[in-house]
């Protein structure tokens, strides 16, 4: 097989697993990308962007990254935390008065970042069109009661977060989170990176491919908190080839991208808030990443985990060997680690999925090869 792009020496290791990725792990399409201290040291593709193996996967290939989305979003929040003007200590409900009914008065915007706000599923079942629009969803929302005391737990808000985080930001900016995040984030940084994905984009679109093998059979209590999440959504990879999926803004799980444009908008939160010429906030605003909001079993995932705001803490689930490091995937295998610690951003984005719900195996492998070429275990 042929890999595409670059790859400093230093971390020829990096190369070797991602060609592995292919050879021995059933990668069909897929691309890794790393920053260190602001700067590229790798980016490189391979593969195919189809099932039929008949497009290349190339430079400019995007695909839907589902959850890793999520990091976009929490960037956005802390952005506008940033420059004062969003308190995530304060009530949701000072930028979104109709959210405070039902019991929810006191929910605050870090639930929303640490998916503690006890709203992690619709109660009702979401047909994939009621999921693109973004008035029923926030009306919904807004009129139910939490499934838990806020903040006391985590519960992995896989769909609902990202039409939370995005309704505050609307509330503040007057702005669709996809537009603002195209604005402040994409634009400026060159991050090829679309929440809301534009049909002129869609021939670079690579197809999500279903994992070869089902997750193990899990017995669920259909009262349960994660039977309520995952019986009531329809994200199966053949919706995400739909336009009406495309184009739809959903930041917990649409956006559209590569490791490359992914590792382009997260950069900057290891260099102080720069990078790439542009500044996104300041230092002490991206250490807010690293502030701990709950830690325990997750009430939907079933495993324990710290939440930090808007990202896990990657040493729990051995994604990085760092104290200060943080990550976020999305389901299939798609991941985001960023490293406060080394000053590190690592992505990887791929077509062909696993069972995995957050992380997988083959983007471990590569993180675990970057940190090896660094001389890190």
């Amino acid at each position: 097989m042929q890999i595409h792009g670059h790859c400093d020496d230093r971390f020829a290791a990096v190369a070797e697993e991602f060609e592995k990725n292919f050879t021995e792990r059933g990668d069909v399409g897929a691309s890794f990308a790393a920053t260190l201290e602001g700067e590229f040291v790798v980016d490189i593709w391979a593969g195919h962007a189809d099932a039929q193996r008949s497009r290349p996967w190339q430079q400019d290939t995007i695909v839907n990254v589902y959850s890793t989305t999520k990091t976009m979003a929490a960037l956005c929040a802390l952005m506008l935390a940033d420059r004062g003007a969003l308190d995530l200590d304060a009530p949701v409900s000072k930028y979104w008065p109709e959210f405070a009914a039902n019991g929810k008065a006191g929910v605050k915007v870090k639930h929303f970042l640490s998916h503690s706000a006890g709203l992690p599923s619709f109660e009702r079942k979401m047909s994939a069109d009621e999921l693109y629009d973004w008035q029923t969803c926030i009306t919904l929302l807004a009129g139910q009661a939490p499934l838990w005391e806020p903040g006391k737990h985590s519960g992995y808000h896989a769909i609902t977060q990202g039409y939370l985080i995005g309704e505050v930001v609307r509330r503040i900016t007057g702005n669709s989170l996809g537009s603002f995040f195209r604005d402040e984030v994409a634009q400026p940084l060159g991050a090829d990176f679309h929440i809301g994905t534009p049909r002129e984009q869609f021939p670079r679109i690579a197809d999500l491919i279903p994992a070869r093998q089902a997750a193990p059979a899990m017995t669920l209590d259909p009262d349960s908190i994660a039977a309520k999440v995952f019986a009531n959504l329809d994200l199966a990879p053949a919706t995400t080839r739909t336009d009406g999926w495309r184009m739809a803004e959903i930041p917990a799980a649409n956006g559209h991208g590569n490791a490359r444009s992914v590792v382009r908008a997260q950069t900057a939160l290891v260099n102080s808030g720069k990078a790439f010429g542009v500044e996104l906030l300041s230092a002490a605003g991206c250490r807010r990443v690293l502030e701990e909001q709950t830690s325990g079993a997750d009430l939907v995932l079933g495993f324990p985990l710290r939440f930090g705001m808007g990202y896990g803490f990657a040493e729990d689930l051995l994604m990085s060997p760092s104290k200060h490091a943080a990550f976020w995937g999305g389901a299939g295998g798609s991941t985001i680690v960023v490293d406060f610690d080394e000053r590190l951003c690592f992505s990887y984005v791929m077509n062909q999925m696993t069972a995995n719900i957050v992380g997988d195996p083959r983007g471990g492998s590569l993180g675990e090869a970057v940190y090896r070429s660094l001389g890190i275990n």
